[in-house]
């Protein structure tokens, strides 16, 4: 399993001509899990939710965007397990405690990891950029929905799992979203 997560991500930086990140998360959109690599250390693994709609770096397609990325923001330190964000600023309330109706869409919560494509002309320009289409690997408020797509593009966890993660990575760590 670890050669097959490694082989993919070391092809791109080299083809990229860009500095392997120490800690690394893979994305594998097939098996809706990210993983977290880090140097020696054995792997830890999530299950996630991708997109409702198939992978695609297009502006507007609510696709979950392939490719080598890295963390340009972290968002949310001190935020309480569930409390909301909208336009990456928190609203100051946890989503169990909004109205039902409130809770229906897909939420952004507890913290957020903002990617930043790195492959000019398919996730960083032009009407295919990750930062500008606003992709994150965030909370959710549709846990029940883990381990399935689900979400408008970005890549949710369950609330424990995105804190548990968020602590675990930095600014400039590499995200390689693989189909």
């Amino acid at each position: 399993m670890i050669p097959e997560l490694i082989q993919p991500y070391t092809d791109k930086v080299e083809a990229l001509n860009i500095k392997p990140s120490a800690r690394r998360l893979i994305v594998s959109i097939a098996k809706q899990t990210v993983y977290l690599l880090d140097g020696n250390r054995t792997p830890v693994s999530y299950r996630v939710s991708t997109s409702k709609k198939p992978p695609s770096n297009i502006d507007g397609s609510g696709g979950t965007p392939l490719g080598l990325h890295r963390i340009r923001e972290k968002i949310g330190n001190g935020a309480v397990l569930g409390e909301v964000f909208k336009g990456r600023v928190s609203i100051g309330r946890r989503y169990q405690d909004l109205d039902p109706a409130d809770r229906i869409p897909n939420l952004i919560t507890t913290r957020i990891l903002w990617l930043e494509g790195l492959e000019p002309d398919f996730n960083k320009g032009e009407n295919c950029d990750s930062y500008s289409r606003f992709i994150y690997i965030h909370g959710t408020n549709h846990e029940d929905k883990i381990g399935h797509p689900a979400s408008g593009g970005c890549v949710q966890l369950s609330n424990m799992e995105m804190l548990a993660l968020y602590e675990s990575v930095e600014a400039g760590d590499h995200v390689l979203i693989v189909e």
